[in-house]
C-alpha cells in the first residue's frame, strides 16, 4: 500500500505534471504569431510503480519530455523551395529594375509582358524601334526636299534623340550592373553572418542536449537561419547525433558543429562581373539556387544579352550610315565627314558640326548639284534593308528581337515566382498542420490541464484531511 504520505506525493507529482502542461500551452499560445516557432507538447507517462503484496501499485504521473513537433522532411522541402524561390526572385528583381530604368525605351508591351508595369523613366517618349523608323523617315524627308535647311535640322534633331536614348540605355544598364554587384556583396555578407549564427546555435544546442535538456527554441531559431541562408544560396545540410547540423554550399562544407570552416566571398575573374568562391580555400562555387545566383544569371544572361545587342545595333548603325553618308556632299560642296561618332551604344553621337550648321548634312551624291538627293534617298532605304552583321535583319527587327528576348526572360521570371509562391504556400500550410499553433487546440488543452490540476489538488486536500483525522485519533 502507498500510504497517505506516498499518496500525497502522488498528488504533488500530478500537480507538477499539469502545471508543466499549462506552461507549455502558454508558451505555444504566446508564439502563435511567430512564424519560426513550432509547437511543443508535453509527454507524460506513469511513474515507476511500487511493488505491493497485491501487485505493483501506481505512483502517479511524471513528465518525460517536452516534445517539439517538427517534420525534418518538410523542413528540408521548405529550405529547398526557398532556394528555388530566392533564385527566381533574384532574377525578377534584377529584370524589373532594368524594366523600370529603361522604361518605354524597351516598349515591353510588344514583348509579351505587362505594359502596365513599365514606366516612362526614359527621356524618350517612344521605343527605340519607333525612333529608328523616325530617323530613316527623316532621311526620306531630306530626300524629298534636299535643299530644305528645316528638313536637315529635323534630321539632326531626330538623330540626336536616337543617340541620347542609346546613351541613356547603356548608362542605365551599366549602373544596374554595378548595383547588382553591390547586391551580391551584401548578400554574401548576410550569408556569412548566418553561417556564424548557425555555428553558434549548434554549440548551444549540443551543450543543452548533452546535459539532458531540450533545445526546442534554439532549434526553431536555427531552422529560421537555415531557411534564410537557403534563400540566399543553395545549401546542403546533414544532421548529427549531437543535435548539430553541418552546412555545405556548392559542395564545399562551411559549417561543422560549432566551427565555421570557411566563408563566402565575391571575386572579380577579370571581367568586372563578381562571382562567388570560398574565402580560405579559394574554391570557385557553382551555385544552383538562391538570390545570389539569380542575380548573377540575370546579370550575365538577359541583361548582358540586351546590353550586347544594343552595342551591336549602335555599332552597325554607325558603320552602315557613315559608309554611305561620308561619300555624299553637303550644300556647300563639302564631303568626307561622318554623320555619327562613337563605336557603341555608350559612345554613339551625332557629328557636333551638324547641330550648329545643318547645311553640312551630306545628302547629295554629286558636288554642287542642286536638288540631288541620292545619298539621302539611299540612307532612307537603309532602314528597310537586312544587315548581314545583324543576322540579315533590319535595324528595327534586330532591336525587336533583343527586346522580345528580354521581355520573355522577365515574363518567365514572373511566372516562376508565381509558381514558387503557390508551392511554398502549400508546403508552409502542410508544415503548419504539423508544427503550427492552433489557438482552438491550445485553449482546449488549457481547460483540460486546468481541470486536471483542480482534480490533483483535490487529492492533496483529501489526503490532508485524512492525515488530520489520523493525528486526531492519537489525541
Amino acid at each position: 500500500m502507498l500510504g497517505l504520505f506516498n499518496t500525497l506525493n502522488l498528488g504533488a507529482r500530478a500537480l507538477q505534471a499539469q502545471e508543466t502542461g499549462l506552461e507549455v500551452t502558454g508558451q505555444n499560445l504566446s508564439n502563435v504569431n511567430n512564424p519560426a516557432y513550432s509547437r511543443q507538447r508535453v509527454q507524460i507517462s506513469a511513474s515507476i510503480p511500487t511493488p505491493t503484496a497485491v501487485g505493483p501499485e501506481g505512483t502517479g504521473v511524471q513528465v518525460t519530455r517536452i516534445q517539439q513537433l517538427r517534420d525534418a522532411i518538410l523542413d528540408g522541402e521548405v529550405r529547398d523551395e526557398s532556394s528555388v524561390g530566392g533564385y527566381w526572385t533574384g532574377q525578377q528583381s534584377a529584370l524589373q529594375n532594368a524594366q523600370t530604368e529603361l522604361g518605354q525605351f524597351l516598349n515591353l508591351s510588344t514583348s509579351g509582358t505587362d505594359s502596365s508595369s513599365s514606366t516612362t523613366s526614359s527621356t524618350s517618349t517612344s521605343s527605340l524601334s519607333d525612333q529608328l523608323n523616325s530617323l530613316f523617315n527623316a532621311f526620306q524627308s531630306v530626300a524629298t526636299d534636299p535643299t530644305s535647311t528645316a528638313q536637315r535640322q529635323a534630321l539632326v534633331n531626330q538623330a540626336q534623340s536616337l543617340t541620347d536614348s542609346l546613351n541613356q540605355a547603356s548608362q542605365s544598364l551599366t549602373s544596374l550592373n554595378g548595383t547588382l554587384n553591390t547586391t551580391l556583396n551584401n548578400d554574401v555578407t548576410s550569408a556569412n553572418q548566418l553561417l556564424s549564427s548557425i555555428a553558434g546555435l549548434n554549440d548551444q544546442i549540443a551543450k543543452a542536449t548533452a546535459s539532458g535538456g531540450n533545445a526546442n527554441d534554439l532549434n526553431d531559431t536555427r531552422e529560421q537561419d537555415l531557411e534564410q541562408l537557403a534563400n540566399l544560396t543553395n545549401i546542403q545540410t546533414t544532421a548529427n547525433a549531437d543535435g548539430t547540423v553541418a552546412v555545405s554550399v556548392g559542395g564545399a562544407q562551411l559549417v561543422s558543429g560549432n566551427q565555421v570552416l570557411d566563408t563566402l566571398q565575391t571575386y572579380d575573374p577579370g571581367t568586372g562581373q563578381l562571382l562567388v568562391r570560398t574565402t580560405t580555400s579559394g574554391t570557385n562555387l557553382t551555385l544552383t539556387g538562391g538570390t545570389i545566383q539569380g542575380a548573377i544569371d540575370a546579370r550575365d544572361g538577359a541583361l548582358r544579352t540586351l546590353r550586347t545587342g544594343l552595342d551591336t545595333l549602335a555599332s552597325n548603325i554607325i558603320t552602315q550610315v557613315n559608309g554611305i553618308y561620308s561619300a555624299g556632299y553637303d550644300l556647300n560642296g563639302g564631303t568626307g565627314a561622318n554623320f555619327f561618332t562613337g563605336t557603341d551604344a555608350a559612345t554613339i553621337g551625332v557629328n557636333s558640326t551638324l547641330q550648329s550648321d545643318p547645311t553640312l548634312v551630306q545628302a547629295a551624291g554629286v558636288s554642287g548639284a542642286q536638288g540631288d538627293n541620292s545619298v539621302a534617298l539611299t540612307l532612307a532605304q537603309l532602314g528597310q534593308q537586312p544587315i548581314a552583321a545583324l543576322g540579315n535583319q533590319t535595324f528595327s527587327e534586330s532591336y525587336t528581337q533583343d527586346a522580345t528576348a528580354f521581355g520573355f526572360a522577365l515574363s518567365n521570371a514572373n511566372n516562376q515566382v508565381t509558381n514558387y509562391n503557390t508551392v511554398n504556400t502549400m508546403l508552409l500550410n502542410q508544415r503548419d498542420s504539423v508544427s503550427g499553433v492552433s489557438i482552438e487546440e491550445e485553449m482546449s488543452n488549457m481547460i483540460t490541464y486546468q481541470y486536471a490540476y483542480q482534480a490533483s489538488s483535490k487529492i492533496i486536500t483529501t489526503v490532508d484531511q485524512m492525515l488530520q483525522t489520523v493525528i486526531g485519533l492519537k489525541s
